[in-house]
């Protein structure tokens, strides 16, 4: 395994490779998100705990995934227009990954063996599963998808 997520590069949803030793000293939060997802709203979370933070140093990463329920079925202008649109978003967002399977995007095979979920399965459940990584790159606690984004705040500022 890898010794940190800074390692690893993924594609923009504008196009272009994005190196995430460019995030070394950051403290970030990585969520495979979807767009026709009921916990889509929690776009809206995610946005306010960036704005909130990244002055001291929050960077939230999206990865829409369309692995569960179809969720996510746009190609990347699709997906852009309907984020920044609908909440705003204005953190990175990355090209449509998979999260799980054979197809696994190395930077989540990566994340699931370091923060196992419930009864230390690796496989992400559902969309907005939440990875918060501290500033070393090491991946400190995995949320479910029913976590609310503001509930992340006490655990995001300790590690800020």
């Amino acid at each position: 395994m890898s010794a940190t997520i800074h390692e690893f590069s993924a594609e923009l949803l504008g196009g272009g490779m994005q190196s995430l030793a460019d995030y070394a000293g950051k403290v970030l939060l990585i969520v495979n998100t979807a767009s026709h997802c009921g916990f889509t709203p929690q776009y809206a979370g995610l946005e306010a705990l960036y704005e909130r933070y990244r002055e001291r140093g929050l960077v939230v990463l999206g990865f829409p995934c369309n692995q569960f329920g179809a969720q996510e079925p746009g190609d990347s202008g699709e997906i852009a227009s309907f984020c920044q649109k609908n909440y705003g978003v204005s953190f990175p967002m990355f090209a449509r990954i998979e999260v799980n399977g054979d197809h696994a995007h190395p930077l989540y095979q990566y994340l699931k063996q370091a923060a196992p979920g419930l009864l230390g399965s690796e496989a992400i459940k559902w969309n907005f599963t939440k990875f918060l990584v501290d500033r070393a790159g090491e991946v400190v606690q995995r949320y479910a998808p029913a976590t609310a984004p503001d509930s992340l705040a006490r655990d995001i500022e300790e590690l800020l």
